[in-house]
């Protein structure tokens, strides 16, 4: 069944949901307050790099189920359903920002049809749908939380072959009308009360959270011992009640959606009296990871980096992606260079000379990172490392050294070359 949908915001949530509803059918607008990015965007130029999401913005485009407008006003009129899908910027707190959610509901507020369907996708408190109503100031239109589960790098992916799909509402019939939105997809649909739905949302990343600090704490144990921890990990993963998603050791975990879920869950927990002692440790583990990392390097050049130039490959949070936020990489990269360290970086995404960190210093090729430096330090997993020639990595660079901290790279081609190798397991 066809539906009129609005979306409200073009960033990495709003782009996705927009494409991927147009892709399923529906007739959607998106809405944006920046004249030049839906100037983009009508070009099919857009923002983000997301396997898949360019395919089907040019496809809306085409097909006319996909527009993009600055009017809010106008987008929204006549639209059964409308999607916010604004940020929530975080204090250091832990608390979130909701001005811009509840500044979104009160423009289209006036604007709605009687009977509209507002739909909260942003990640924000448990009990904002309450909020989102008050600012809307309509007793006629029906709020539900939606929360996204999509992963930076194969958002389309998720969207369209949705683990599962929650719905929180207070209302019966909005929720079967939400619902309706993802007929054609298969997967179970959760349907409960809005704060169980936001709640959803914060534990499923807080969890997540939790088993990789503990396999990094593994790892670090299986060093200690002389244990294998790819073995560990294939074992224990092996066992359908833990799994292995999210078990894979690394240089500690970021990006825009875990370190800020974490920290807002602390917050609420906070402010209704409890305490969460394992996701307070859940947290700390992860920030002594990144000093743990930086020294693994150290140790590798010698002890000390000071005056040591490292080459580093990978700046984004992880593979897939050009999202720098909270990023492992530059947490472990920021450490190195507060220890005297001279560093040359390469990563797909990041052109040459883009000042993403003081003191780390962009290239545009991985082997010219390489060229003199003391050591190889691999710290987000791009799939592409795995093909790159070693032999001449080897020869850039000024010693045949290599951090591998995602055990990213062949062992055997790795021993082949001569490195002298640090993961962070042994």
């Amino acid at each position: 069944m066809r539906s009129s949908v609005a979306v409200v915001g073009t960033g990495y949530v709003g782009l996705t949901t927009g494409a991927c509803l147009a892709h399923l059918g529906h007739d959607v607008t998106c809405v944006d307050i920046d004249p030049e990015k839906v100037a983009r965007l009508e070009q099919a130029d857009i923002h983000i790099l997301e396997d898949g999401l360019e395919e089907l913005v040019v496809e809306g485009l085409r097909s006319g189920r996909l527009r993009f407008t600055t009017d809010t006003a106008a987008a929204v009129q006549g639209r059964s359903f409308v999607c916010l899908c604004v940020p929530s910027p975080q204090a250091d707190d832990g608390a979130a920002d909701l001005s811009f959610i509840r500044a979104a509901a009160a423009a289209i507020g006036p604007n709605l049809d009687p009977g509209a369907v507002v739909i909260n996708k942003s990640t924000v408190p448990v009990g904002s749908t309450v909020i989102v109503a008050e600012a809307l100031g309509r007793d006629d239109v029906s709020v539900v939380s939606n929360p996204e589960f999509l992963r930076e790098g194969s958002a389309v992916h998720d969207f369209l072959h949705p683990d599962r799909v929650v719905v929180g509402a207070d209302d019966e019939v909005a929720a079967m009308k939400m619902v309706s939105l993802y007929v054609g997809l298969t997967a179970p649909i959760v349907v409960t009360d809005p704060a169980s739905a936001e709640l959803i949302k914060y534990a499923s990343n807080a969890f997540l959270a939790a088993k990789l600090s503990f396999i990094n704490e593994v790892a670090d144990l299986a060093r200690a011992l002389g244990a294998d921890i790819d073995d560990v990990v294939l074992g224990v993963g092996s066992d359908p009640r833990i799994g292995r998603n999210h078990l894979r050791p690394g240089p500690g975990w970021g990006g825009s959606c875990l370190p800020k879920d974490t920290r807002a869950m602390l917050h609420m927990a906070a402010g209704a009296g409890q305490t969460m002692g394992l996701l307070e440790a859940v947290v700390a583990v992860n920030e002594t990871r990144f000093d743990r990392t930086t020294d693994r390097l150290a140790d590798l050049v010698g002890g000390s980096l000071d005056g040591v130039r490292i080459a580093a490959w990978g700046l984004t949070f992880k593979g897939g992606t050009d999202d720098l936020r909270s990023s492992p990489s530059l947490a472990v990269l920021e450490r190195a260079v507060a220890r005297g360290a001279e560093v040359v970086a390469y990563d797909p995404t990041v052109r040459a000379d883009s000042p993403v960190l003081p003191g780390v210093r962009t290239v545009d090729d991985p082997f010219d990172a390489c060229e003199g430096a003391a050591a190889l330090a691999v710290l987000t997993d791009w799939q592409e490392f795995r093909h790159l020639d070693l032999d001449r990595v080897v020869s850039s660079l000024g010693a045949a050294r290599l951090l591998d901290a995602h055990n990213l790279l062949d062992r055997q081609t790795v021993e082949r070359c001569g490195f002298t190798v640090a993961r962070l397991d042994s």
